[in-house]
């Protein structure tokens, strides 16, 4: 699944269009290299996301097209 989706799908970034502007921004890191909106992400990757001063960081647990609202948290772990 492209990475602008699966932040979409998983709830961690509101809109699949901010999370495509997130990306091209360079503020998304994944396993630590700057990641394209493309990127195809995988079960234990590490994700990235500088909010304003703000670092969130979390780690791929499930993959899926589509989730309810209540089971988008277990798509991914908060690291830190």
């Amino acid at each position: 699944m492209r990475l602008d989706k699966y932040l979409k799908v998983s709830r961690i970034i509101k809109r699949r269009t901010v999370a495509n502007e997130a990306c091209d921004a360079g503020r998304v890191l994944v396993n630590g290299k700057v990641a394209r909106a493309s990127y195809d992400i995988k079960i234990g990757d590490i994700i990235e996301i500088s909010f304003g001063t703000r670092l969130f960081k979390a780690q791929v647990e499930a993959v899926q097209e589509t989730v309810r609202k209540d089971d988008a948290a277990l798509m991914y772990k908060i690291i830190e």
